[in-house]
């Protein structure tokens, strides 16, 4: 496969998976959520609770606000991280919009209640799961719902703050805000809605971490055998990835012998355990989790460096050595 294939492939692949983690949110929100009046975070949400409140259709304030806040992302994000945006944008609009034709509807309008009457809780949880992995799936292969997500991919983008913890900020505010509508009826009914906000805004968001640092999660191994150098180079060759090759002292047998340090995605684990067996089944593997790798091709260091510290080190490099 030639190169303009793979980017082809891959950018298919990223519009394919999109598309599915909006389908699986779709399916969420209308079935589980909405129909029990569960409010959430997001643009989504805050849309939802408009329509509770005014009966002003969901997917019309949705499109409102998305057109406002694409402005932000095409000068922050960039167009390529765009154009994914509006796709996910305008396929979530029509699925939103195919997605309450389809269901059948209440006396009051909202779709059918699929787990029944008083099972508010329960719709929730399972609601709730199911839009984390999709946002998740959103969010893996480059794309955004659009919304609070455009603000929380902007400063992840330059800061190393979790998805999660920027969405859990924004969506308190979105969720709050159900306290001023009085059509959600007495002071005691509108903080039940806020509760059941904050539950979904936690378990949500819980799961988007979760499924995400599980894909980025890295592991650190380290290969004892006397086919070190065998191992290195299919490592080197058939995974693409670099080896360190530390000097060992075994205190028992005391010889000295080269140890393998390899940092790899866990993902990676198991084509590397069956290619260190291929080449020696007797080699002494030690396999451990780690918090985070950064660098070259690992996550990015998001951290800032102060304006100050850049000029001290500017003038620093500027004088002349001293004899």
């Amino acid at each position: 496969m030639t190169l303009n294939h793979r980017i082809i492939w891959n950018e298919a692949k990223d519009y394919f998976f999109i598309a599915l983690g909006l389908l699986i949110y779709t399916i969420a929100f209308t079935v589980f959520l909405m129909p029990y009046q569960i409010v959430a975070g997001g643009v989504t949400g805050l849309s939802a609770i408009i329509y509770y409140a005014t009966g002003f259709h969901l997917e019309n304030t949705y499109i409102i606000i998305n057109g406002l806040l694409l402005i932000v992302a095409l000068k922050i994000l960039g167009v390529k991280f765009l154009m994914k945006t509006i796709f996910a944008i305008f396929t979530l609009y029509f699925m939103l919009i195919f997605a309450q034709e389809l269901i059948p509807k209440q006396d009051n309008g909202l779709p059918f209640k699929l787990m029944g009457e008083g099972q508010d809780f329960m719709s929730m949880i399972i609601g709730c799961f199911m839009t984390g992995i999709a946002l998740a799936t959103v969010f893996l292969h480059n794309g955004s719902t659009g919304g609070t997500d455009i603000i929380a991919a902007s400063i992840n983008k330059y800061h190393n703050v979790s998805l999660g913890s920027v969405l859990i900020t924004v969506d308190f505010c979105i969720i709050g805000s159900c306290m001023f509508f009085p059509q959600f009826g007495t002071y005691l009914e509108r903080a039940h809605k806020v509760m059941f906000g904050f539950c979904v805004m936690a378990m949500e968001n819980y799961v988007l971490d979760y499924v995400m640092n599980a894909r980025r999660q890295s592991v650190q191994f380290m290969i004892f055998s006397n086919k070190w150098q065998e191992i290195a180079n299919a490592i080197g060759t058939q995974m693409n990835h670099g080896v360190t090759i530390l000097d060992g002292h075994g205190w028992y047998t005391g010889h000295k012998m080269k140890v393998l340090c390899i940092l790899a995605k866990k993902s990676e684990s198991i084509n590397m355990f069956r290619l260190i067996k291929m080449i020696d089944p007797n080699a002494f593997v030690s396999q451990s989790s780690v918090i985070g790798v950064y660098g070259e091709g690992f996550d990015e260091m998001k951290v800032s460096i102060r304006k100050e510290k850049k000029n001290e080190d500017s003038i620093r490099n500027k004088q002349p050595a001293q004899t």
